[in-house]
């Protein structure tokens, strides 16, 4: 599997951060209240949010439960691509 940390350049543009995903995440303790805060504030794009919660990601146990919000939130193709060694496979 590829790891998100190699692939975290590439997934912005995949990743929906709305649709519970933010929220998702810090209900599991992924995200403190304050990241998540820093993450939805202002008037950022979804490509910035995705970025902002991407640069979040640090630990191994982080990026498991991040693979399973993103298959709760209805992202199973971002699943893919990361699991997929970033579409090499």
């Amino acid at each position: 599997m590829a790891s998100i940390m190699a692939l975290k350049s590439r997934l912005p543009d995949l990743i929906e951060p709305g649709f519970g995903l933010l929220d998702h995440l810090l209900s599991q303790e992924v995200l403190t209240r304050n990241q998540y805060d820093k993450v939805r504030a202002g008037d950022k794009a979804a490509y910035e949010r995705s970025k902002s919660l991407l640069e979040l990601l640090i630990t191994e146990d982080q990026c498991d439960k991040f693979l399973k919000a993103l298959q709760r939130t209805g992202q199973q193709h971002v699943v893919n691509f990361i699991t997929q060694n970033g579409g090499g496979n």
